[in-house]
């Protein structure tokens, strides 16, 4: 059965409790009670702690709002895939039957740098991971959801983002890259493009289409990319070049949202940088 997402913003705010204690007293006193109670509260410093409360719920329940107005611009594909993804993530998190504070920094971080999530979309993922540690969810259920909503190239990317968080963790849990290692067999991801996914991890090749800091990629690197080895003849690296330009081209993964079509576009590059390098190779022998 397919789990609906939703979200839930219809919390009650500060001010219609206020409104409501100040209609009693009008009943009771008028304004003159008004008056009595709050210089009573002043009196007592009652009205701060009052006050502060107030503000707290306010900006809870505005916190709500930007949330889910957010979650309401986007769409059910976007929504849906967040939602399995969050609880899939939590799920891999609480297989050593703990969800500690470290690994909830962890899944925020991931969000915020990794898919670069501004301030409106981690209200919501906030709230949704609240919800997932909450509710006892079946794995299997949500990856079974997960399988029969979205295609190949989706399934790639949870691959992708799993292994992204397991490897965030120092030293890496070996239950949950078991557990990463299942998922990708049930979600049908080929054995080759599971182990290529799992040695850029393992290897520390991550890389911003091979620039930046850390220096240049070794062949290695390159090889673990295109899932080839150091002795594959060219015809079968551009073959394999090509399948993955297919696999991971953006625009197979932009319903899912822009922050999802990111992660596609950086797989690119690393794609792109791996063929330049062996191209380059080849042509020069």
């Amino acid at each position: 059965m397919q789990r609906q997402y939703s979200y839930n913003s219809n919390q009650p705010g500060c001010g219609g409790c206020l409104l409501i204690v100040i209609l009693i007293l009008l009943a009771t006193g008028g304004w003159q009670a008004v008056g009595s109670f709050f210089s009573v509260l002043i009196y007592t410093g009652l009205f701060g702690v009052i006050a502060l409360v107030a503000i707290f719920f306010g900006f809870t329940r505005y916190i709500q709002s930007r949330a889910a107005a957010y979650a309401q611009s986007q769409t059910e594909s976007h929504n849906r895939f967040v939602f399995l993804l969050v609880n899939i993530l939590v799920c891999v998190a609480k297989v050593d039957g703990h969800f500690t504070k470290s690994e909830l920094r962890t899944m925020l971080n991931f969000f915020q740098h990794s898919l670069h999530y501004n301030q409106d979309q981690m209200y919501w993922v906030k709230q949704l991971i609240k919800d997932a540690r909450d509710d006892e969810q079946d794995l299997d259920a949500l990856l079974t959801e997960f399988r029969n909503s979205f295609a190949y190239e989706p399934r790639l990317i949870l691959l992708e983002l799993i292994y992204q968080l397991i490897f965030t963790k120092k030293p890496v849990n070996e239950g949950e890259l078991s557990l990463a290692r299942k998922i990708g067999d049930f979600l049908g991801i080929r054995e080759y493009e599971r182990q290529t996914i799992e040695n850029k991890y393992r290897y520390g090749h991550q890389y911003q289409g091979g620039a930046g800091g850390g220096g240049a990629p070794s062949e290695q690197q390159y090889c673990t990319v295109l899932g080839v080895t150091s002795d594959t003849e060219f015809p079968e690296i551009k073959k394999a070049y090509r399948k993955l330009s297919m696999q991971y081209h953006p625009d197979k993964v932009a319903h899912l949202g822009d922050e999802f079509k990111g992660v596609a576009e950086e797989k690119m590059k690393e794609i792109n940088a791996a063929y330049d390098y062996f191209r380059k190779k080849f042509d020069g022998s």
